[in-house]
């Protein structure tokens, strides 16, 4: 199915960056992307913000400025960022054991897995066993008393497997736990990152926002979907008893995000793949965290925890669940060879479909970039290699 396009950007880049404008224009003639948005802040200045496309191909409603669109695991960034100002804050120690800060967390071989370890996707906690639905999420004490019965699918610290929606709802209890308010993640993250900063980012979307700001997914279709992934993992993801399928397919899916008459869910925290948000918010957020986090009083060794090199498991640095390789640290995803962004302290995270959020201290820039065209696989997404390639032209 074919959709109107606009391909004239609206927005400002400065000067200096003015081939990022040319190619968010040419991912509309070229890599065939409906709507989206694009920014960047370098060294605490805003020098690209970009939007255009169609919000809504039903009634081909523009993409505004305040539009906003879910962003799937992008989100497991934003979530990390919580926990990283709860470290800065004295209040988490990534070498501790997660049981030292949530007790009932210690059951059936748990007892002995590190913040560190369960940040990294290294803690065996991929899939959830017990049914979990919109209801139990929406209740932070039945949730966490499923996740506490939970058994790792092998010791810590061994292997990688990337807890596609599972490593939220954790991070959710631990910053419960350790917050002096038992604020959830998401309303921590309202209070001590998007109202300072003056974000447009939900984890865990109000109810008072109306369906015209939110942007519609739209699908790559169903052959692209299937075929856009590597082999090994489409082959996991057929089988029912795969590390994959339960990780991603099943318990609760990401269709739990969705909602058939809001677009998205409303007041529903799903902290690794449910934010929901403009790239503006994304980049300024990131930007923050590259220039030092002093706004937010960032400690210089949170952030040098954040930038440092990601730690193998011992088993390698292969995923379970991608059945590829894969690099995490404390929350982030961090560059690798087979997905590279920024430089090599940077961090970040994608989202399923092509968005993207990073950090890259060592130029002080913040990158975020969304849309509404969900791209195929789990590639680096060719819209978003051309922004941030272009973006690397002007820096050189």
């Amino acid at each position: 199915m074919s959709y109107p396009t606009r391909a004239a950007a609206s927005g400002y880049v400065s000067p200096r960056f003015a081939g990022v404008k040319t190619a968010f224009e040419e991912n509309f003639t070229k890599r065939d992307e409906l709507g989206g948005a694009c920014c960047v802040y370098l060294n605490g200045e805003q020098v690209v913000d970009l939007w255009g496309g169609v919000r809504d191909p039903a009634t081909d409603a523009p993409w505004e400025e305040d539009t906003m669109a879910l962003v799937f695991s992008l989100t497991k960034g934003m979530s990390a960022l919580t926990l990283a100002l709860a470290h800065s804050r004295g209040w988490l120690d990534y070498e501790a054991r997660v049981a030292e800060y949530w007790p009932e967390f210690a059951q059936n071989g748990k007892e002995v897995i590190t913040v560190r370890h369960l940040l990294a996707h290294q803690a065996g906690l991929h899939a959830i066993h017990q049914k979990i639905d919109h209801e139990i999420i929406a209740d932070p004490d039945r949730l966490a008393t499923i996740l506490a019965r939970e058994t790792p699918a092998w010791p810590s610290g061994t292997r990688n497997a990337y807890h596609f929606l599972s490593l939220g709802f954790y991070e959710g209890e631990l910053l419960r736990r350790i917050d002096p308010a038992h604020r959830t993640l998401g309303k921590f993250f309202q209070d001590e990152i998007a109202t300072p900063l003056d974000l447009d980012f939900y984890i865990g979307l109000p109810d008072v926002i109306p369906n015209e700001r939110l942007a519609p997914l739209t699908q790559a279709g169903l052959i692209k979907s299937i075929f856009g992934y590597p082999f090994p993992m489409i082959r996991a993801l057929m089988n029912p008893w795969s590390d994959a399928f339960r990780a991603c397919i099943v318990n609760p899916g990401a269709g739990v995000v969705m909602d058939k008459d809001r677009i998205y869910a409303r007041d529903l925290e799903v902290p690794s793949g449910g934010g929901v948000g403009t790239a503006r918010a994304i980049a300024k957020a990131y930007g923050v965290f590259a220039t030092g986090g002093s706004e937010l009083g960032l400690q210089p060794e949170t952030l040098a925890a954040l930038t440092a090199p990601a730690v193998p498991p011992s088993r390698g640095f292969f995923d379970e669940v991608l059945r590829d390789d894969a690099q995490y640290a404390l929350g982030f995803m961090k560059p690798f060879a087979d997905f590279s962004f920024g430089h090599a302290d940077a961090f970040g995270a994608p989202g399923a479909g092509g968005s993207l959020g990073y950090a890259d201290p060592s130029i002080g820039l913040g990158y975020g970039y969304v849309t509404n065209r969900i791209g195929p696989g789990v590639e680096p997404d060719p819209r978003d290699v051309a922004l941030r390639e272009a973006i690397s032209a002007a820096l050189a």
